[in-house]
């Protein structure tokens, strides 16, 4: 599936809609593939919603503002920090099959999630970054957020 098409005009059609349109050149839809390359910074003056997928399914999405690059390039793949998908693999029955250890957790992620990320322009505001996580939040609704029992 071309999520790229498929993510800007869930921006496009929701900020259009609220009357507050999000200009594309103010964001760029980078899809780092599968397997994927771990980010090493979020580039100057940007923000960032990051999604794990993992066989079309969405299991993580999250933000990180202008000063959150641990979060945007570390965080998810570790267990140091608190709620990550590194930790809600390894907590998931249903992934115990795929023989993910608390040693190999981050390679796994590497080499089995895909990762988008959603560059945004810091001087959108951190109302726009919201907006966006919440749109790819109610569209994808992944597996490590919301309320799960419903699933």
């Amino acid at each position: 599936m071309n999520y790229a098409n498929k993510i800007d005009s869930l921006i496009q059609g929701v900020s259009s809609a609220i009357g507050k349109p999000i200009p594309r050149k103010k964001y760029e839809i980078l899809d780092r593939g599968l397997p994927h390359t771990q980010p090493t910074g979020l580039p100057t003056g940007k923000m960032a919603v990051y999604m794990f997928l993992f066989n079309e399914e969405f299991l993580k999405i999250g933000k990180a503002n202008y000063r959150s690059n641990a979060r945007f390039c570390n965080h998810h793949y570790g267990l140091s920090a608190p709620s990550t998908l590194a930790k809600s693999l390894l907590a998931d029955n249903k992934m115990i099959n795929l023989s993910i250890t608390p040693s190999n957790v981050k390679d796994w992620i590497k080499t089995n999630c895909r990762r988008i990320d959603i560059i945004i322009d810091a001087d959108l505001g951190v109302f726009a970054l919201d907006l966006i996580e919440a749109i790819m939040h109610y569209k994808f609704e992944p597996r490590y957020e919301g309320f799960v029992s419903q699933r």
